[in-house]
């Protein structure tokens, strides 16, 4: 089995020297060539296939270095404010290092999946008469008031263990990819790929990609360039409506010449469901927003610019964390009855 992020990757990171590693072997996670993707937008494809991490989300890359500094300090308990992923794997990685975990949910906008898991990993889930920028508001504050670790995206080592994505997707290719597509929420992951891209570029490599970030029609304040007050959208671990890394996520967008977009929900929907179908991934809907936006909108490029031959899709989390959308996109189940006749007709006509 692959080793986790910190130890491929300590020297690279922002781990101190007596920090413990608190692990649960993240990282390493599939690069998925997709041809009939690439046949749409015209470019060579593939997906980045970020629900393989323990938990089921890119949180983990984030949260095994933003924990294990914790720890380091002598931190007894961790915070954050969560849609869901951040929520599963902040109680996960706690559970690991023996500390408390707490999380604050905005009440019935967690998908259930993600619940689930915050739940049985042992934290203490708050489910907030607000939305998840009001919760990160409330957790910050409760981080300055009492000794407890936030580790949100604010955390600057959750941005570090993130960036070691772009690392994996460089090593995988060979070389830059040509552009990446990814869904923008709290907009710490944009911000975390193009730092690492940066430090690979550092050393010599190709160009940088150019950034493509999608966002949800009704959680798009980047898009809007101002903060939505009450952001509404199926893609549950998109919907935010003032990300902490705002000023971040536009710098990297400008810098690689790329652009932020948004997609309906349905536009978000079909690409979800089309990617389990003809690709043969099942993600969560808000990781399809990168897919959805590249059929929508195709690969942009700016003026006497040449096109990107190749794109890299990030799918931030598994299908199984929102069981109940997957079943309300699926086909129905098929009833029969119990002998070889009724099955057959069942399966082949």
């Amino acid at each position: 089995m692959p080793p986790g992020l910190i130890e491929r990757y300590r020297d690279r990171l922002s781990l101190e020297p007596g920090d413990p590693v608190v692990t649960l072997n993240e990282g390493s996670t599939p690069l998925i060539e997709a041809p009939r993707l690439a046949e749409r937008i015209g470019a060579r494809a593939y997906l980045k296939f970020e629900g393989a991490n323990p938990t089921g989300s890119f949180k983990d890359r984030g949260m095994t270095v933003a924990v294990s500094r914790a720890k380091g300090r002598g931190a007894e308990a961790v915070i954050c404010a969560s849609t869901g992923n951040t929520a599963a794997s902040a109680a996960a990685y706690a559970a690991r290092a023996g500390l408390r975990g707490a999380v604050i949910v905005p009440e019935g906008k967690i998908a259930i999946g993600k619940l689930a898991q915050a739940l049985m990993h042992g934290a203490r889930v708050v489910a907030l008469q607000g939305n998840f920028d009001d919760a990160l508001t409330i957790v910050r504050e409760l981080s300055q008031k009492h000794p407890i670790e936030l580790v949100n995206s604010v955390n600057p080592h959750r941005i570090e263990g993130q960036k070691t994505a772009a690392f994996e997707v460089v090593e995988e290719l060979g070389e830059m990819p040509g552009a990446l597509a990814i869904p923008v929420g709290n907009a710490g992951n944009v911000t975390a790929y193009w730092r690492g891209f940066q430090e690979v570029e550092s050393t010599g490599s190709s160009p940088l990609p150019i950034l493509y970030g999608f966002q949800a029609e009704g959680a798009a304040p980047l898009v809007g360039g101002s903060p939505v007050a009450h952001p509404e959208t199926v893609a549950s671990a998109i919907r935010i409506g003032n990300p902490a890394r705002w000023e971040e996520a536009m710098t990297a967008f400008t810098t690689s010449r790329g652009r932020v977009a948004a997609v309906s929900d349905e536009q978000i929907l079909n690409a979800y469901h089309w990617l389990a179908d003809t690709e043969g991934v099942f993600c969560e809907p808000a990781s399809a927003a990168s897919v959805a936006g590249l059929l929508a909108h195709g690969l942009p490029v700016v003026e006497d610019a040449e096109p990107p031959e190749s794109v890299v899709c990030v799918l931030t989390g598994h299908g199984l964390k929102d069981p109940d959308t997957a079943l309300g996109k699926a086909p129905a189940v098929i009833n029969c009855g119990n002998d070889l006749s009724a099955v057959e007709r069942a399966v082949f006509d």
